[in-house]
């Protein structure tokens, strides 16, 4: 077994920690001066090593490339006014890219390899970790196959990493979303529960068309009858209608939200009515012409918690509640924050601590 002691570690000579601008981050565009690497060959996994961030040399007939074997995970840490640094709910990305792994005839990797690894890389950079409002350190762990082989098979060779990267806000303001009836992000029986870069790719074209039309993300609805809502393939969905929190059910074309599944869990800590059942965009949105749509926010760990105010289908725009008038998103959004902060007891075992 692995241990964190056992780590080799490779600091960089110099950090490029003075050259960035914390007040400029953006969203996924600066990484800190380490990551972390395994290999997987030879039936086994070998040594983790931590070494200076830097480019990868492959060979132009690396599998990944040409078939697709890519799997990734997406994780936040934060540092807190008790100077601790706390990951929110690793473990849960830990059991989820294991799915996406087996989902992709990949090796499954080992807990103490993830953790260890994670937590000696956060310790490592923990000066990266941004302090200011909305901000955190995105923590992104990613697997892909390496045989150098034109072949259509599942590769014997594959590589794991961790990067980090201090971000700000993915969304920096309310979203404005458009229904998609077309297109497929992913259907019954695909990839849709897992994390893999294969989705992601499907979702650029139609997002992009959304987009020229001045709206941030897309409503995914099923690849059947283009009825029922899935989700944005960078968040789930989730409604406030009478009182009842609505989210469309888990199947096997929707990722499992971490986000998601917090939210659920603390709704009904709560008391809330919660369904977790189809959803049509039709029942949205006459809810919405009917005053019953009380709320509709996004919820994801790049997003968190982010309100939608316009929802537009067939031509037709539907605008939302006022942003400040929603309690719920408002009290989950804070909560979530809180105990992310170490300033509310972490009755879930939610938190690590590095």
């Amino acid at each position: 077994m692995t241990t964190a002691q056992q780590i080799e570690i490779q600091k960089v000579p110099s950090s490029r920690l003075n050259e960035t601008d914390f007040s400029n981050l953006g969203f996924g565009k600066v990484f800190s001066d380490h990551m972390l690497v395994c290999d997987y060959a030879n039936g086994a996994w070998q040594t983790p090593k931590i070494i200076p961030y830097q480019n990868l040399s492959l060979s132009p007939a690396t599998n990944f490339i040409h078939y697709g074997q890519a799997i990734f995970e997406g994780l936040k840490a934060f540092k807190c006014d008790d100077g601790k640094v706390r990951i929110f709910r690793p473990d849960a990305n830990f059991k989820r890219i294991n799915q996406s792994a087996e989902r992709l005839c990949m090796p499954s990797i080992p807990e103490d390899i993830f953790m260890d690894g994670l937590k000696e890389l956060l310790s490592l950079d923990k000066n990266w970790i941004p302090t200011s409002e909305g901000s955190s350190m995105y923590i992104r762990p990613f697997m892909f196959s390496l045989d150098e082989e034109i072949r259509v098979r599942a590769s014997d060779t594959y590589k794991f990493m961790i990067i980090l990267s201090p971000s700000g806000k993915y969304y920096s303001a309310p979203v404005k979303v458009l229904v998609e009836r077309h297109y497929v992000r992913a259907s019954k029986g695909g990839l849709g529960a897992a994390k893999t870069a294969a989705n992601y790719a499907a979702s650029l074209y139609p997002a992009r068309l959304a987009q020229q039309k001045g709206y941030d993300q897309l409503i995914w609805t099923d690849s059947t009858e283009h009825r029922y809502i899935e989700e944005a393939g960078t968040m789930n969905f989730m409604f406030v209608i009478n009182n009842t929190l609505i989210t469309p059910a888990l199947n096997d074309s929707i990722l499992a939200g971490v986000t998601r599944d917090s939210i659920i869990t603390l709704a009904l800590e709560w008391g809330m009515k919660v369904e977790e059942r189809k959803v049509s965009i039709d029942e949205v949105l006459e809810s919405a012409e009917k005053g019953l749509l009380q709320e509709a926010f996004g919820a994801g760990t790049a997003a968190v918690v982010s309100p939608i105010v316009l929802i537009s289908d067939h031509g037709k725009e539907y605008t939302l509640p006022p942003v400040e008038n929603r309690p719920f998103s408002i009290k989950v959004a804070e909560e979530l924050k809180e105990i992310r902060m170490g300033k509310k007891p972490d009755i879930h075992n939610w938190i690590f601590t590095v």
